[in-house]
């Protein structure tokens, strides 16, 4: 692959990221989890994370179990085997614990961009048998937890018969089939608008966004001037560099800081942010508001 074309995952990135802003899949997201009770993620390809950590309708009993390193380990895992196999088509996949996890893949033309993703349901009633089954298992796992709290969300998982289930999938698929379209459109704009520096220019910003990068680090990797990047980046995006770049992090800020367990400071140095001041100042002048007080209001939503 040649060093300027973007590869296919920072394609995907940012693609997803336009997507999330659309109206079209927020009112979509909004129908689906007040229709279905399920949780429901749009997802980059190559994205090895635990998909509805922190989200509204995630699973009591998912949420206990990514607390455990043990546990968490083998549902990434999952996630790993879930990507390798509905490239193509829709899959789903039973986890350690019986609960079933669901990818439908986006697709333009023969490129994958994204996945549809919901489950954390059972397919059957739960019963005693199985849990403690399944109790010895997590402690042969060497997983140390509330039982009796895990039993209780054990029992709390949503159930579904295989029909209900199945039309659920249904209904992603066919808005995979809305969200394609809308990525080729999304692609095809960007081809047509955008100057290829810009195009270069904002890719190699998302590769290297948690570095530390300077304005003429990206000039240099677009083959131009410090002076005459910052006026063509300025004009097709209306941001200087130093702007965008923050912009850029904050979302990832905001991202990483779903998952509840993630400390504030934690996701500020993770996407690139090189002091808690510096990070929220910026985020302060951007969203409005301190980071706890946003992730508070957050929190209260879910």
């Amino acid at each position: 692959m040649d060093s300027s074309t973007p590869k296919p995952a920072t394609v995907s990135r940012a693609l997803v990221a336009q997507l999330h802003q659309s109206q079209i899949y927020r009112d979509y997201e909004k129908a689906f989890r007040e229709t279905t009770g399920l949780p429901i993620n749009l997802r980059p390809i190559e994205t090895f994370d635990l998909p509805h950590s922190g989200a509204p309708n995630e699973n009591p009993f998912c949420a206990l179990m990514a607390n455990t390193n043990q546990s968490c380990a083998a549902c990434l895992q999952l996630q790993r085997r879930v990507e390798t196999e509905a490239r193509f088509e829709p899959k789903t996949l039973k986890c350690f614990a019986g609960l079933c996890d669901s990818a439908v893949p986006v697709r333009v033309g023969e490129n994958l961009v994204a996945f549809l993703q919901t489950g954390q349901v059972l397919l059957h009633r739960p019963n005693k048998p199985e849990f403690t089954q399944l109790a010895r298992k997590l402690i042969s796992f060497g997983v140390k937890t509330d039982m009796k709290r895990l039993e209780e969300t054990y029992f709390q998982t949503r159930v579904l018969d295989k029909k209900q289930y199945e039309a659920a999938l249904r209904l992603l698929t066919i808005f995979a089939q809305h969200l394609a379209s809308l990525s080729n459109q999304l692609m095809v704009s960007a081809q047509q608008v955008e100057a290829p520096m810009v195009s270069r220019a904002k890719l190699f910003i998302t590769e290297h966004q948690d570095e530390d990068i300077s304005l003429r680090q990206v000039a240099g990797a677009v083959n131009t001037s410090a002076f005459y990047f910052c006026k063509m980046f300025k004009q097709a995006t209306g941001l200087t560099f130093t702007d965008y770049l923050a912009r850029l992090r904050v979302e990832k800020v905001k991202n990483l800081l779903l998952n509840p367990h993630k400390r504030i400071s934690e996701a500020a140095y993770a996407a690139g942010f090189q002091s808690l001041s510096q990070f929220n100042r910026v985020f302060r002048k951007i969203t409005g508001e301190a980071p706890t007080v946003w992730r508070t209001r957050l929190q209260r939503q879910a």
